[in-house]
């Protein structure tokens, strides 16, 4: 086949899928793995060129509803009548299931029903060693600053929260991302500040953009100093890399407790 992917997470889910040689084009955000940074690149996620989609004569494009405002590329996919697969992750649950997906539609069920055991496996280890800690800090997640968007119920920030034996404090509201406050933040005061700005290098963000904020110095987070820049790639694809940056959250929220 002819596999062109047009998000993140779908990039991850085909390389540990094994379907490296049949990969040929990529979305410009797709930074992982490394050895793939050579194919052609069809546009950034939300704006996929898709003449040089088109071009690459692909057997199928793996697109994604991820994001909000990924609707569009569906629609052009269709229209166009180019054979794709759209995968729709809200909650981690939902990602053993994008893999099956993927494995039906690439003719690798058996590697991918594996793939999908070995995560939900890895994710009840997780949240069995979490539970043991006894304690449940409230995090605090930022996806974007101005202005403020952080993850709500439907979100699988919410369950890795949780399984990391943690809260997060903008679960009360039923959606998948929330428009908030500086003002919202600091009535909930969580116990933990995690900033995965999404599409933006982690090199770039300084943790006085966040401990500055003058409606938040006197927050818990702030002042115990557990405000942590993360690796957007480890918590805002919903792929098995999340489960790398579950275990190092787990660390981040038990630091003397940790087996």
């Amino acid at each position: 086949m002819r596999i062109v992917s047009i998000c993140p997470s779908n990039t991850e889910i085909l390389y540990y899928l094994g379907l490296g040689d049949q990969v040929v084009g990529l979305d410009d955000h797709s930074d992982w793995p490394g050895e793939w940074q050579h194919l052609p690149r069809v546009g950034p996620d939300l704006s996929i060129d898709m003449e040089k989609v088109e071009a690459l004569r692909p057997d199928l494009v793996v697109a994604s509803l991820s994001v909000p405002g990924m609707e569009k590329n569906v629609e052009e996919l269709a229209a166009r009548r180019i054979p794709h697969l759209v995968l729709n992750p809200s909650r981690i649950a939902d990602i053993p299931q994008d893999i099956r997906l993927v494995g039906e539609a690439t003719g690798t069920e058996q590697a991918a029903e594996r793939l999908a055991q070995q995560f939900a496996e890895r994710v009840e280890t997780i949240r069995q060693a979490a539970a043991r800690r006894g304690t449940r800090p409230k995090l605090y997640w930022e996806w974007w600053p101005n202005p403020i968007y952080t993850p709500g119920r439907d979100n699988w920030l919410t369950d890795v929260s949780e399984i990391a034996g943690g809260v997060n404090v903008f679960a009360d509201f039923p959606c998948a991302n929330v428009k908030a406050t500086r003002d919202m933040v600091r009535e909930r005061n969580p116990d933990h500040i995690c900033v995965v700005w999404c599409g933006i290098e982690l090199r770039r963000i300084k943790p006085a953009m966040i401990t500055d904020r003058p409606e938040w110095r006197e927050m818990d987070a702030i002042r115990r100093g557990h405000v942590h820049l993360l690796e957007e790639g480890l918590y805002c694809r919903p792929s098995p890399r999340i489960l790398d940056g579950l275990e190092h959250l787990v660390k981040l929220l038990h630091p003397d407790d940790v087996t």
